[in-house]
């Protein structure tokens, strides 16, 4: 199991918050300060310009989702990870942004990673905590599994173009 991270800022509602609720569950460590995130994590970053992929999982030691505004991150404090990844094209099921791609919510966008990276049944068990995990997985059933298959960032950037 890949030890999961976040960041969270509490800007949101924490009733839907679905950091707060894996991290009661045990299966998210939570800091409270930017400065906390492991410089060796891989941080999932929509910003970068590098996308996950499975040849990835031979370094990674953490993932960390970034549970915050956007709006307020200074980007400076994200240039000083080299493990930063974007996720490709993906459809969020969650109840606020249903149907929307690209817009996911914190527990769907680390099983997305950890699927990508080898991890499928961490993934399927953090997502067991939301009633909306199960959809995720068939909502995106096909690009996981092929992004999972890939090779490396390119091979991850040619299925994507497939479903763009």
């Amino acid at each position: 199991m890949i030890p999961l991270i976040s960041y969270r800022d509490n800007t949101c509602d924490p009733r839907k918050c679905t950091i707060k609720r894996l991290e009661r569950y045990g299966f998210v460590r939570v800091v409270p300060t930017f400065r906390q995130v492991p410089k060796g994590t891989l941080l999932l970053d929509p910003t970068s310009g590098v996308v996950i992929s499975p040849a990835d999982r031979r370094w990674v030691r953490s993932v960390t989702a970034l549970d915050c505004s956007w709006e307020v991150l200074e980007r400076e404090e994200l240039s000083i990870f080299r493990g930063r990844r974007a996720l490709p094209f993906l459809v969020a099921a969650n109840p606020v942004n249903f149907g929307k791609p690209f817009v996911l919510s914190s527990v769907e966008a680390l099983a997305a990673a950890l699927i990508i990276l080898g991890e499928r049944e961490q993934a399927e068990l953090i997502l067991s905590k939301v009633p909306f995990g199960i959809r995720f997985l068939e909502v995106n059933a096909e690009p996981l599994a092929e992004y999972a298959a890939a090779v490396d960032s390119a091979g991850v950037l040619s299925v994507q173009a497939e479903y763009l």
